[in-house]
């Protein structure tokens, strides 16, 4: 059993007020994937350009934050939060839905597409190849929190988490910081990196939302369930909210790969 490293969640203490580990992973997050994503923008011969990318950032966070917040809410804990409205603006509690915040991360690229007259699949497929940043800077803060912890097991690599009982665990958020951060950010490079498919609008989204559904899947087989949610037949919710992103996914895989033919 390895000795869970115990680190303060409180990153930086600025006179009375105090910045997380997690505030810090959703600005590295955003940030560096915005310069990822104006780097690839670059080398294109359409829209979207690297200064589309500056007006897009706020968009981009309004829909993370809010997309996440909701999805939370509607999710995972409908019942509380509809019982108990004004928790629902309180995040600094806790409850973040990485689908919700991908939903609101679609609505964004939607509305600024048309406000902006890009095409939105465009947009998307570099926002889809800078996303596993932000899921990697994600999964390492819930590390750091001692949140979303594994279920438990006898690998010589469990941890005692402070929040988890005294059994030893799956480091699971680690996982899926490799499966969903770093293994999905190379995947997608290799994608990206080619014209021909950049060219495929819609072909990088799919291979996002393949990508991510099945690493998301993986990982829930070690991660412990939500207490207040359980089991949902032999599945978690994390896994079956995975199932449309996969088919989703495929379809726009196919489709970019129909348009590429008939062009």
């Amino acid at each position: 059993m390895l000795a869970y490293p115990h680190i303060d969640p409180v990153a930086l203490h600025l006179g009375p007020l105090s910045v997380r580990w997690y505030a810090l992973a959703y600005i590295a997050g955003l940030l560096l994937g915005w310069r990822y994503a104006a780097y690839w923008a670059k080398t294109n011969a359409f829209r979207p350009t690297p200064e589309d990318f500056e007006n897009f950032l706020t968009w981009a966070v309004l829909g993370v934050v809010l997309g996440g917040r909701l999805g939370y809410v509607l999710f995972y804990q409908p019942r509380f939060y509809f019982s108990h409205p004004l928790e629902i603006l309180m995040v600094w509690h806790g409850g973040m839905s990485f689908h919700g915040g991908c939903l609101g991360v679609m609505a964004a690229i939607a509305g600024f597409s048309l406000r902006h007259k890009i095409k939105a699949l465009a947009l998307g497929d570099l926002v889809a190849a800078a996303a596993p940043i932000g899921l990697f800077f994600g999964r390492i803060a819930n590390f750091i929190n001692g949140e979303l912890y594994g279920r438990v097991t006898d690998v010589p690599w469990a941890m005692v988490f402070p929040n988890g009982g005294p059994e030893p665990r799956h480091p699971s958020q680690l996982y899926q910081a490799t499966l969903e951060g770093l293994v999905l950010f190379i995947a997608l490079y290799f994608l990206v990196r080619n014209d021909k498919l950049r060219a495929r609008h819609g072909f990088i989204s799919g291979a996002f939302l393949v990508g991510y559904g099945c690493a998301r899947m993986i990982g829930e087989v070690f991660r412990e369930p939500d207490a207040f949610l359980g089991f949902i037949g032999p599945f978690t919710m994390g896994q079956l909210l995975s199932v449309p992103m996969i088919l989703i996914g495929l379809f726009l895989m196919l489709r970019a790969k129909d348009n590429a033919a008939a062009a």
